[in-house]
């Protein structure tokens, strides 16, 4: 089944189609006028008025991409149609190095590293070193011992 908000845009998109010359509708193939009404949202109702530009309709997202699309590929002049191609391409190639710098691998490692520098620190922090000192007691027990192992006392 196909998204609510798709089926709403179709029928935007209809509504839309209503208020354009009978010459640019008979552009559009058959087979994408099916589809839409087919999809459309039946519950969904929408007015369209051609006084008013998209925006102050509150026009969805999709729906402004579809007529988009019909411009380009049915209305637009040669010129405005490689002028739009030559756009998409530019923003395809834009969102594409967008994503590779999110996956770029030195970045990747370099923010691995630091974490672990920086969980390496924690770890080191949380660690205390215990130094074993030696009592009073023992250290003259030990320089005792000493120096009778130097006088052979115990040999």
């Amino acid at each position: 089944m196909i998204d609510i908000k798709y089926q709403n845009a179709f029928t935007e998109v209809l509504e839309i189609l209503k208020s354009i010359s009978k010459e640019d509708y008979d552009k559009i193939p058959n087979e994408e006028i099916s589809v839409f009404e087919e999809n459309k949202n039946k519950d969904y109702d929408f007015k369209y008025n051609p006084n008013k530009t998209l925006k102050e309709q509150n026009v969805s997202k999709e729906a402004k991409y579809i007529i988009a699309i019909l411009f380009r590929d049915y209305w637009a002049t040669p010129e405005q149609k490689a002028k739009i191609i030559k756009k998409e391409k530019q923003d395809e190639i834009l969102t594409e190095s967008k994503n590779l710098d999110k996956f770029d691998s030195n970045l990747i490692f370099k923010k691995q590293s630091s974490k672990m520098i920086e969980d390496k620190e924690k770890v080191q922090s949380d660690r205390q070193i215990t130094v074993y000192k030696k009592s009073l007691w023992e250290k003259i027990k030990e320089k005792v011992l000493k120096t009778l192992k130097a006088s052979e006392i115990f040999k």
